[in-house]
């Protein structure tokens, strides 16, 4: 099974690639192998979210692979920055796609026991291969050109699914997407991005990048008052919408799939807590402590 993913992307080349990115997102680039991956936000100077990537370090690049429509935004951010740095930056979108294979096992070259990151070679088209949990069970992202879809596309295992069937597997194992469930503008402890989340993206041992101050803070207080649940309900509701609980706002629902959708809910509901999500009853389900 294989989904195509709504994607934006930028390539970084030059020589100081790797420290220029490595210094504005929020996870350990400089540790990561080559070929590697690593998740990671990029934030503003109050700690919230602005975007969320999938970074690779590759012998010639940084590619960081973005939700759809999000490349513009960090490539002026990122320019923002550019000062002495040897850098340089292109935007991807148009030239390239990507694919969510659902079992990674199911791909023809990609070697299990091998790295996050991988290079294949799919109906004679150049393929950049990623371990990516989108599901609950870790599966892969495959990026290649876009003129080169169609080969790709059919050497693929399985059968295409829609992306409402992919958000529903990945509500119901309580994973966030946070351009598609609106979770911009949210701390990442907030909505499972700390290290004993679902999705972590956080280095606490790095050097400072925009941000850095906050989640320092977060991490020796552990205050944050919020944290990633789902909710359970028949919908729909629009990603955003508010949570209220007897009457105050407790939260912001997610995208509506499947059981309901993932929250950003107050620490202070229990389990089973009944909610409303814009006019309509819910129950929430703690997935993660």
């Amino acid at each position: 099974m294989w989904t195509r993913i709504p994607s934006s992307s930028l390539r970084v080349t030059g020589a100081d690639r790797v420290d220029f990115v490595h210094g504005q997102m929020t996870n350990n680039l400089r540790a990561a192998p080559t070929p590697g991956l690593v998740a990671c936000a990029f934030l503003n100077v109050r700690g919230q979210i602005e975007q969320f990537a999938r970074v690779y370090r590759r012998e010639q690049d940084v590619y960081i692979h973005l939700d759809e429509g999000q490349a513009d935004a960090l490539a002026a951010r990122l320019r923002r920055y550019i000062v002495f740095d040897q850098v340089e930056l292109q935007d991807t979108s148009v030239d390239l796609r990507t694919v969510h294979v659902w079992q990674a096992e199911a791909v023809p070259g990609w070697d299990l026991a091998g790295g996050e990151a991988q290079s294949l070679a799919l109906g004679g088209a150049a393929v950049l291969a990623g371990r990516v949990n989108r599901t609950g069970t870790p599966g892969l992202d495959l990026h290649y050109l876009a003129r080169e879809e169609e080969a790709v596309l059919a050497a693929l295992p399985g059968s295409e699914r829609p992306l409402g069937d992919l958000d529903a597997a990945r509500v119901t194992a309580g994973l966030p997407d946070i351009t598609r469930d609106a979770l911009e503008g949210t701390l990442p402890q907030e909505v499972g991005l700390d290290l004993s989340g679902p999705l972590p993206a956080i280095s606490y041992r790095k050097g400072c990048y925009v941000g850095q101050e906050i989640m320092a803070r977060l991490e020796a207080r552990g205050n944050a008052r919020y944290h990633l649940a789902r909710l359970d309900g028949a919908g729909p509701w629009p990603a955003g919408s508010e949570v209220t609980h007897e009457g105050r706002v407790v939260g912001q629902a997610g995208l509506h799939a499947g059981p309901g959708s993932v929250t950003r809910i107050r620490k202070d509901l229990p389990q089973g807590a009944a909610v409303e999500v814009a006019g309509q009853a819910a129950t929430l389900h703690l997935t993660h402590a």
